[in-house]
């Protein structure tokens, strides 16, 4: 929306856990409406999908396309220290069980947002959007502050 590409840290190969902000609610709402039995402990991991950051950076390119808008990524070197790709496979299948509908990822709301932020451009504030923190220490930090 800015005329600006879309940064992706090293390759993109980062895989996290993602929910749709809609459904927040209605998990909480099954683990308060099926408490655990007496002397059970439960944990429910709270996501419905996941992906790479690359494959998110994919989707917002196609799905900016279908509204005509061009979108380029920039990959960037990772402040971060983590491993550019890493086994991720977190099991989130208790609150599916209890009968989430999970609100998945996909174009329509992609496009949706996008058209959302277009609206509100006006109130981007571009200063905020390029990293300033490094997680890495001495000249690692120096050389990724100085990119």
């Amino acid at each position: 929306m800015l005329g600006r590409p879309l940064t992706v840290y090293g390759k993109g190969g980062q895989t996290r856990g993602f929910l749709n902000i809609r459904d927040t609610l209605q998990c909480v709402e099954l683990a308060v409406e099926t408490p655990a039995d007496a002397g059970d402990f439960r944990v429910f991991n709270q996501f419905t999908e996941q992906f790479s950051v690359g494959q998110l950076a994919d989707l917002v390119v196609a799905s900016a396309a279908e509204l005509d808008l061009e979108v380029e990524i920039e990959h960037m070197e990772n402040p971060r220290v983590e491993l550019e790709e890493h086994y991720y496979n977190a099991v989130h299948d208790k609150l599916l069980a209890l009968g989430l509908e999970p609100a998945l990822l996909g174009d329509e709301l992609v496009r949706s947002m996008l058209k959302a932020i277009e609206s509100n451009r006006d109130r981007i504030d571009p200063s905020v959007i390029e990293p300033h923190t490094s997680w890495k220490s001495g000249r690692e930090a120096d050389a990724v502050g100085a990119s």
